[in-house]
């Protein structure tokens, strides 16, 4: 007699997947491609940021009649380099354009070097009231500007200082989102083991910080002093104050006096707008790869 032993179901062990290889399957370590919709909304996001320096230099290379047209014109005209002279010019911009490189980058300096220590003070040193203080800090970030506007043009009258740089200089030298900033970077890019080992070996608390801390806050360092440059440079409201054209002025302030006149002439103050502009778009194009990765080395420590 034969018998005849057949398997279960259950028995039979399962066929493997087939893992998917096309396009949709996600797999582990790929790259992920982008769909022509996010091509199409990062191309909108792109014009929209090029638009308005585009019209500025379209404004520019008109003159102010044809700009008062209806409607009015979207491409460029004979007048640019007339128009950048006249500016340059009027407005004694290579003077502005010195005095506002002096004062952005002294300021830039001294607030990535003082907001760099007090962030390491705040981020890794334990002392009565850290907490406290660092909430004022961040406090002082809520207060509007235009609130010290007063009381700093009542000390820089009685110091002598009207239509002199260091009355532009001397409030922007610390920077409470500066040290925020950087204390933020420092809780994870800097590990305690390495400050503990340094203060082993006999190192004082500042050769930490210029052989431990400024090495580890580089990155961090470059972004800030980038971000500081820019709102230096861009600043109106407070040179405009206490600064001429005539005198010491910043770009802001040399612009703000192009085209008066019964009529302001608008071409000739795109131009001096473009002017003040070009030099920013320089140092992105150099600096723009060094600050792009310090900020991803950041979000990727963070």
């Amino acid at each position: 007699m034969t018998t005849t032993l057949t398997k279960s179901p259950v028995d039979t062990p399962p066929e493997p997947k087939k893992r998917g290889r096309g396009p949709k399957s996600a797999r582990a370590g790929g790259h992920m491609h982008a769909g022509p919709v996010a091509y199409i909304i990062l191309a909108l996001f792109t014009i929209g940021s090029l638009f308005p320096l585009v019209w500025t230099a379209i404004a520019a290379s008109r003159d102010n009649q044809r700009l008062a047209q209806n409607p009015p014109p979207f491409w460029f005209g004979s007048n640019l380099f007339n128009n950048l002279d006249l500016a340059w010019n009027d407005a004694n911009l290579g003077e502005a354009f010195i005095n506002t490189t002096f004062v952005a980058g002294v300021s830039a300096a001294t607030i990535v070097f003082l907001s760099t220590i007090a962030g390491f003070a705040f981020a890794k040193l334990k002392f009565k009231g850290r907490g406290a203080a660092m909430l004022i800090v961040v406090g002082t970030m809520m207060v509007p500007p235009q609130l010290s506007v007063i009381p700093l043009y009542m000390m820089v009258a009685k110091l002598d200082w009207s239509d002199q740089l260091q009355a532009v200089i001397l409030p922007s030298l610390v920077s409470a989102f500066g040290v925020f900033f950087m204390r933020q970077y420092l809780l994870q890019a800097l590990p305690d083991e390495i400050i503990e080992a340094a203060r082993m070996d006999g190192a004082s608390s500042w050769r930490v910080v210029w052989h431990v801390v400024f090495p580890a806050a580089r990155p961090a360092m470059a972004v800030l002093g980038m971000l500081m440059f820019v709102q230096t440079w861009n600043d109106f409201l407070w040179p405009f104050l206490v600064l001429t054209q005539h005198g010491s002025p910043t770009v802001q302030v040399a612009v703000a006096g192009l085209g008066r006149g019964y009529t302001p002439d608008q071409s000739l103050i795109m131009a001096g707008a473009l002017l003040g502009t070009l030099p920013l778009l320089l140092v992105f194009a150099i600096f723009g790869k060094q600050i792009v990765g310090g900020i991803m080395q950041g979000a990727v420590k963070g």
